[in-house]
């Protein structure tokens, strides 16, 4: 009896225990990055920052490709619409390099955007029009400001030169894209 008990409470501790964390357990981005600390300690040198760097860039650049689609959709400004399909250009461009880098260093990404870009998809998703054109481009600045600050450390303080490379090449693609969005977010205020 005490065994049947024992494992009925192990049981029920495991699955309110699995409950608790089932939303990082969905959230690619934590998976990406379990993975790679499991990773990381079959590995000759620490990647630990270029991970993160990666996972999170990664998760970003989805997120950007997917809300460039649906700039071309939902948008009400042919600048909005010309934005977006600039994102999906460079930013599938970019993914791609991303993922070979990542499968060449032995690096885990996510295969869709974390739970917080997701958010930001869905959210933009029940938008159309002006309200979506303000939104989008308002998030477009603050994301590329943000994407910005990310790529130039990882140009100078990632451990790996390739991932170091990766980032100082894509940096001027970035900044070409804050001071674009910054531009179309200015002239919809008009």
């Amino acid at each position: 009896m005490t065994k049947i008990f024992t494992v009925a409470v192990c049981a029920a501790s495991l699955f309110f225990s699995c409950k608790d964390s089932d939303k990082e357990k969905n959230d690619s981005v934590e998976v990406a990055k379990e993975q790679n600390q499991v990773l990381d300690s079959s590995r000759a040198t620490d990647t630990g920052k270029d991970d993160n760097f990666l996972v999170e860039a990664a998760s970003g650049g989805m997120m950007e490709v997917q809300l460039g689609n649906l700039a071309q959709q939902n948008a009400a400004s042919a600048q909005v619409k010309e934005f977006g399909k600039m994102m999906v250009t460079d930013h599938t461009k970019a993914n791609a390099e991303l993922t070979t880098l990542a499968r060449l260093k032995n690096i885990a990404i996510p295969n869709e955007p974390g739970a917080d870009h997701m958010d930001h998809i869905n959210e933009m998703k029940k938008m159309k029009g002006a309200d979506f054109d303000k939104h989008y481009m308002s998030m477009m600045t603050d994301d590329h400001e943000e994407d910005v600050k990310k790529f130039e450390s990882a140009s100078k303080n990632a451990k790996d030169e390739d991932v170091r490379a990766f980032a100082a090449k894509t940096l001027p693609v970035l900044r070409t894209h804050l001071e674009k969005a910054k531009q179309v977010k200015d002239g919809l205020k008009h």
